[in-house]
């Protein structure tokens, strides 16, 4: 059963700081609006802060719609007919308008407000007594965490951002920061929540960050600075350490996509939405806690259809079967295919298909198993990390450090869940050195984690979209990449809008 922690309060999530000055009859304090002076006094307040911390996960920038846009179909998998063309526009490298509030502004608006929440809890919350100070702890370990994560993915998407560590001012101008820079800080966010975190929550907690979430976010860290010997030394924490034994792959692959079977001994951290609440998206106490993917990603006629699949998946499926001779059964619960009720029985939300015959779209996350159409309130959590995800990533740490024979076990294991052959009959040629296993392993990831919002920075870390030479190979997958500039398309670029008001940033380079 979902565990709904998230209390949506007002109080909780905004605050406004008055300038210092003496009262006047016209300065009156508005009795339902607590100053930051006002809050920040109990337990219950520290509580309340980390809370509307966790809620930015419910906001439209982030993770309740925009960031699948940024990271699923701006890599390989996925691009968008939308007959919105400048959101389509911005899912194909054409990148017109800086300020195009839904491809940008609002993904950084929301970013820094999650930041913000986050800082505020890091201020304040030390200066509040606690009954127990390990509470306390654990509710900055969280704040850091959650900094950690936003600043991950800002690092992701347009690199060189401004690092803000204390509560900003409206007036605030912060300088710009090296990519560089922001992974450091992301390091430090990360090891220190890691440190405090506890291995598991009681129930009533579950879907906090744990110790295991802050490693395996910390180990990604290290890839995408390519810091290998770091990242094994983050993630030998599922194998060797604390958490050797706390997670498993579920029997059923599907479990890890379905509302019913959430937060289950796969999941290292997950987003917990929920369909209690149908409303907008401002910090009123019946916001939207839901995640609006499924209304976008879904079939036209079901959803919006702004987000679709390419249909290379489907091929590259259909190329080895499993042991028994069968199709490999991660197509059935990754993609919406012509094929889809031929190949497995499956309709699609109870159609046949009536689609084009080169056409796909994600399966994942959808709510088809249930229901025949799609809204803005799925409560569908989000896995961020799964253990399959860390086994994966474990392979590729030990691959390039050299150590591949120790790396094709746990390659083996992802594939031995789904019935497939192991590598050494499947592929030996992957075996036969380093660049060899990393090739296959990128197919692998592409099996297993399609659609999970992972393939942009997959692509980036492995270095295929720093040369043309790279980018053409993309191309010849996905089309829009022969809209990609290189040196200018691996990075957004920064809202123009914070250019303008911040002298102290500058635009991404070529832009």
């Amino acid at each position: 059963m979902k565990k709904l922690f998230y209390i949506i309060l007002p109080v909780a999530i905004t605050f406004i700081v008055f300038p210092s000055c003496s009262k006047s009859l016209l300065e009156v304090d508005n009795p339902n609006t607590l100053t930051e002076d006002q809050f920040w006094k109990s337990e219950t307040d520290a509580a309340k802060g980390i809370n509307a911390a966790y809620a930015m996960f419910y906001k439209p920038g982030g993770w309740a719609r925009w960031m699948y846009f940024r990271l699923d179909l701006t890599s390989d998998e996925g691009f968008s007919k939308s007959p919105w063309v400048e959101l389509g526009d911005w899912t194909r490298f054409q990148y017109i308008n800086y300020n195009f509030w839904e491809g940008n502004v609002n993904t950084w608006r929301d970013t820094y407000k999650a930041i913000f929440r986050c800082n505020q809890v890091l201020k304040h919350v030390p200066d509040i007594k606690f009954a127990d100070a390990t509470k306390k702890d654990q509710i900055i370990a969280q704040a850091k965490f959650l900094r950690g994560l936003h600043y991950y993915y800002a690092a992701i998407l347009w690199e060189n951002i401004p690092l803000v560590l204390e509560p900003s001012k409206p007036d605030d101008l912060p300088k710009q920061n090296t990519l560089a820079e922001v992974w450091a800080q992301v390091e430090k966010d990360f090891t220190e929540a890691s440190a405090v975190l506890p291995v598991q929550w009681d129930d009533p907690s579950v879907g906090r960050a744990t110790k295991g979430a802050a490693m395996a976010f910390l180990g990604r860290t290290y890839m995408q600075q390519r810091k290998w010997q770091e990242a094994k030394t983050a993630l030998d924490y599922f194998f060797t350490g604390p958490g050797a034994g706390k997670y498993e792959l579920t029997t059923n692959y599907r479990d890890n996509f379905l509302h019913t079977t959430e937060n289950n001994k796969e999941s290292v951290f997950e987003i917990q939405f929920s369909d209690a609440n149908k409303g907008g998206d401002g910090d009123d106490p019946n916001q939207n806690m839901g995640t609006h993917r499924p209304q976008f990603f879904a079939p036209r006629g079901i959803g919006w259809s702004d987000g679709q699949a390419r249909y290379w998946m489907v091929n590259e499926f259909k190329k080895e079967k499993t042991l028994a001779n069968t199709l490999d059964p991660r197509l059935r619960y990754t993609l919406f295919y012509p094929a889809l009720e031929g190949d497995f029985g499956d309709k699609v939300y109870g159609r046949s298909w009536e689609w084009g015959s080169d056409e796909a779209w994600f399966r994942k996350y959808q709510r088809d198993y249930y229901r025949n159409n799609e809204d803005y309130f799925c409560q569908n959590n989000f896995r961020m990390v799964r253990y399959a995800d860390v086994l994966l990533m474990y392979a590729e740490v030990l691959n390039e450090l050299n150590q591949t024979g120790n790396a094709v076990p746990y390659v083996n294991a992802v594939r031995t869940r789904v019935n497939m052959a192991p590598l050494a009959t499947a592929h030996p040629e992957a075996l036969v050195s380093k660049d060899a296993f990393r090739d296959r392993l990128k197919m692998e990831r592409e099996l297993e984690l399609c659609g999970e919002s992972v393939r942009w920075a997959d692509l980036k870390r492995w270095g295929d979209l720093d040369t043309q030479a790279g980018v053409d190979k993309v191309a010849q997958r996905d089309p829009d990449f022969n809209n990609f500039k290189v040196g200018k398309h691996i990075r957004l670029p920064i809202p123009q809008i914070e250019v303008l008001n911040n002298t102290n940033l500058k635009q991404n380079a070529q832009y």
